[in-house]
């Protein structure tokens, strides 16, 4: 047992003499989760909460414009902008805002939108009526159903360069939404003063069916799904791996000084001095998680942001944290046993941790990943913790349910600590 415990007690001092492998454990992924936190907020926020400005140029002076302008001014989630120092917009005035970036979104109303729109909407009812209608009707009047509606001008829509695909789709949709319900009514409206009826109310415009959003959780104590939530257990996962790169430094270290070569001739076995860097790492990686625990439920209030309270979820997060230690500590071992130098060992090991990061969802979610990268994504380690993370803390799973990715991380530190050792046994090292 000493001889473990001086095992243990030589990694720690390795550790703690290398300020630059401590700040990559404990504080660069404690920065990370505050700011990628605070910047993501955003995304998961209340869309009551947030507020996006529009530009409206309004050419046209009939209904149909005024009514546009009324719905985005109700809207809470936009604010309708007209005039830009003390000066009504114009069209080219609208580009150019937009273009410089002060606004990401402009809206220009066409000249005549409501006169073609109507010309447009009535000839259609008139038709269907016509349809309907058993009385004969005359040459004259077929000719002037038949006769083409005005052309109507398109709505143009100015977006900031910068804006991305995925904002612009999204406004877009939102807009054309709008502006179907505003035609529904004026529909409806036609169709009952072309045959005399009266409805109650917005009857006829009120939405049919209804949506009510319900997350699918198992058991009825689950939370609603946030930023925090989804980026605490994210960046636990990321500082965890990250310890490869100390840990694949010091053996890399042990190997070119000849302190593994001086160690081999005492008596002391090989798994003792495995076993001490494995007990020590995993310490390492319990102490992150504490860590990133303590900033998530006591920093992030001064922030503004929502803490993160594990509760009854703690006892299995601690389980998947060490079962995802396994798995980085077995990756730290083989990239310390396969580079040569520290300068091979440091940034490969930070590359790597970051590719397969990237490819498990911890920076981009696998649904929102190309069909190819989903399928690759299945292959990465984190990607395993981090599903198990999610099924614990968003889908309210138990520790059955996360036993496969559990059974995963083990067996891929079991397949690099079994490699580490062939390539050891080769080169003659054990």
């Amino acid at each position: 047992m000493h001889k473990l415990l001086a095992s243990i007690k030589k990694e720690i001092l390795l550790l703690v003499r290398d300020w630059g492998g401590l700040g990559i454990l404990f504080i660069m992924p404690s920065i990370l989760l505050i700011t990628i936190t605070l910047i993501q907020q955003s995304t998961f926020k209340d869309a009551n909460d947030m507020v996006m400005p529009i530009v409206v140029v309004n050419n046209d002076g009939g209904e149909f414009g005024e009514t546009i302008e009324k719905n985005i001014s109700e809207t809470p989630s936009l604010k309708l902008i007209q005039n830009w120092n003390n000066q009504k917009i114009n069209e080219s005035t609208a580009q150019k805002l937009v273009s410089d970036g002060k606004y990401q979104i402009a809206l220009v109303i066409p000249e005549n939108l409501s006169d073609a729109l109507e010309s447009r909407i009535n000839t259609n009812v008139e038709k269907i009526l016509a349809e309907f209608s058993m009385e004969e009707i005359d040459s004259s009047e077929i000719n002037s159903l038949t006769e083409r509606p005005k052309e109507i001008s398109k709505i143009k829509i100015f977006f900031d360069p910068a804006a991305g695909e995925t904002f612009r789709n999204s406004v877009k949709n939102d807009i054309e939404k709008m502006m179907s319900k505003v035609e529904s009514k004026r529909i409806y409206t036609v169709f009952e003063e072309q045959m005399g009826i009266e409805t109650e109310g917005n009857i006829m415009t009120e939405n049919a069916i209804q949506f009510d959003e319900i997350i699918a959780q198992k058991g009825e104590d689950g939370i609603t799904p946030n930023t925090v939530q989804h980026n605490v257990p994210a960046w636990i996962l990321f500082g965890i791996f990250f310890i490869v790169v100390p840990l694949g430094i010091n053996i890399v270290k042990e190997k070119n000084l000849g302190t593994l070569i001086r160690i081999r001739t005492s008596p002391v076995s090989y798994a003792t001095i495995i076993s001490g860097k494995i007990i020590t790492y995993m310490i390492i990686c319990l102490i992150q998680f504490a860590l990133m625990l303590l900033i998530a439920r006591f920093l992030f209030p001064c922030l503004g942001l929502i803490p993160f309270k594990p509760g009854a979820q703690l006892f299995p997060m601690t389980i998947i944290v060490i079962f995802s230690s396994f798995a980085a500590i077995g990756l730290g071992i083989l990239i310390g046993t396969l580079m040569k130098t520290q300068e091979q060992s440091a940034p490969f090991g930070a590359i790597f941790t970051i590719i397969i990061s990237a490819i498990g969802g911890i920076w981009v979610p696998v649904y929102l990943m190309p069909a190819i990268m989903q399928k690759v994504a299945v292959f990465s380690p984190m990607n395993w913790g981090i599903t198990a993370f999610y099924d614990i803390i968003l889908r309210n799973g138990s520790l059955m349910d996360i036993s496969i990715e559990l059974i995963s991380l083990f067996l891929f530190f079991v397949a690099t600590f079994i490699l580490s050792l062939w390539i050891n046994k080769r080169n003659n090292l054990i």
